[in-house]
């Protein structure tokens, strides 16, 4: 028997211990093309197809808030040829539904690529001018600010969820098929207020369509400089990062996860790429494994509080 168990361990390092990548790679994406996720796969998958002479394919397998590519990826073979560029939403959906795969125990974290805040969004009309008349006026008009999200149990859902448990304000949640549409729901005065990246608002904050009235990260974005943070506005403690992670299926080999972290960051942190990403409203990481699957722990159990203090539900 001991014998046997070498034998599989001698095999399953010289399964992977070929010259990798020795075929194309599918960097399988949850989301629509043109989104945040799917730009910023496709600038690594660039890159790293550069460096590594071989293709990387991305897929864009939507539904279900990015949970349909997750199981994917989940149920794929481990070695090395599958992998996933998951967003935020990740920890956030297992947090708000029972879903067909465990976000810690069926895949293998690989690297946080980057990482950007949550700007807090308002249309020009209301009249609070920053988050402390936010607050005050909200506080004032229970019910009568409506902010919008990318649906129920997603990350800028529970977003304002959290922003009313911390203030204890009241407003209404309108929920809408994709942050695009919330986006054009506030630009059209329909909603008051939402969340979104410093890519998806920097267009409409230039034009003056759109006001930012904090970023919730621990300093200020890098090309917003103007815009505050949630600490400085008058809510301290309330932090929001929209990050971007690599992923693969669980058991592949330590030794190969490890290549893989090591190459995206080398690719991540050229200059021209943390550029790009920065334009993209991420800042450049590379985190090692470990600190990857701490961060979605961490994710889980903070969303999952939010979840159980709002008593949210899936309909």
């Amino acid at each position: 028997m001991r014998r046997l168990l070498v034998l599989l361990v001698l095999a399953a390092t010289s399964a992977w211990a070929q010259p990798y990548p020795a075929k194309p790679v599918r960097l399988v994406v949850g989301f629509a093309p043109g989104g945040g996720t799917d730009i910023i796969a496709r600038l690594l998958a660039q890159k790293l197809g550069e460096r590594w002479s071989q293709a990387i394919v991305v897929e864009n397998k939507l539904g279900a808030s990015g949970n349909i590519a997750a199981e994917a990826v989940a149920r794929s073979a481990p070695d090395g040829y599958t992998l996933l560029m998951t967003f935020s939403s990740h920890a956030s959906n297992a947090a708000v539904s029972k879903l067909p795969f465990d976000i810690n125990k069926d895949f293998s974290a690989i690297t946080l690529v980057g990482s950007g805040p949550a700007l807090i969004l308002a249309n020009p009309a209301l009249p609070a001018k920053s988050l402390r008349e936010l607050i005050a006026y909200a506080k004032a008009h229970p019910g009568e600010i409506k902010y919008g999200s990318s649906g129920v149990g997603g990350t800028v859902h529970l977003a304002g969820e959290l922003m009313q448990q911390l203030t204890g304000i009241e407003m209404v949640h309108v929920p809408y098929k994709g942050i695009a549409l919330a986006m054009t729901a506030i630009l059209a005065g329909d909603i008051q207020i939402t969340y979104a990246t410093p890519i998806s608002a920097y267009q409409h904050l230039k034009n003056g369509r759109l006001i930012a009235l904090a970023a919730a990260g621990p300093s200020r974005y890098p090309t917003l400089p103007d815009v505050p943070t949630t600490a400085e506005a008058g809510l301290p403690g309330y932090e929001i990062d929209f990050w971007y992670a690599l992923l693969g299926p669980a058991g592949m080999p330590p030794a190969l996860v490890a290549r893989i972290q090591r190459e995206v960051a080398a690719v991540i942190t050229m200059p021209e790429m943390k550029d790009q990403l920065l334009a993209q409203g991420c800042i450049a990481i590379g985190s090692r494994p470990a600190e990857l699957d701490a961060l979605i722990a961490r994710e889980y159990a903070r969303w999952a509080q939010v979840v159980k203090a709002g008593n949210i539900k899936l309909e």
